[in-house]
């Protein structure tokens, strides 16, 4: 069973010319998120540029959060990725999902009214509370640093 959240429609082209977020294929894990602009936007080279997607996401329950990530697509062939790398929306936000996009090309790039800019996901959160020690139980790994067990 699917989880339900709720949404408020803050730009009335969506669901006319801008389509609603929906999954792609029955095996996307995320939902894509478009630019709910007027006009074209020219994202110039090593700039950023925050684009509105006309909708406001309430997560409500505390167990859960959303995340925005990166079109692949996007970021591969084009350079174009998230200015805050992940994007967290908490479960009581309730203002209008907004994404950062940064030109990490050498090429100015064009985002058009209703391009999918993005994906939502939402995920489910485990709070913790802290056990604080003098020591750690050892580990094959223990203290090993970043690239320890070496490439291959």
């Amino acid at each position: 069973m699917n989880k339900k959240i709720q949404v408020k429609i803050l730009n009335n082209k969506i669901g006319k010319s801008i389509p609603l977020p929906s999954y792609t294929t029955s095996g996307s894990a995320a939902m894509d998120l478009r630019a709910c602009i007027n006009e074209s936007i020219q994202l110039k080279s090593k700039k950023t540029v925050l684009v509105p997607t006309g909708l406001a996401f309430y997560i409500e329950d505390k167990k859960y959060a959303g995340i925005v990530l990166p079109r692949s697509g996007l970021g591969h062939k084009h350079g174009i990725i998230l200015g805050n790398s992940v994007g967290l929306i908490d479960s009581d936000y309730q203002g209008e999902l907004m994404v950062s996009l940064f030109n990490n090309s050498t090429k100015n790039f064009e985002i058009n009214p209703g391009d999918r800019i993005a994906q939502f996901m939402l995920i489910p959160i485990i709070l913790i509370d802290f056990d604080f020690v003098e020591e750690f139980e050892k580990t094959e790994r223990a203290s090993g640093g970043f690239g320890h067990s070496g490439t291959s």
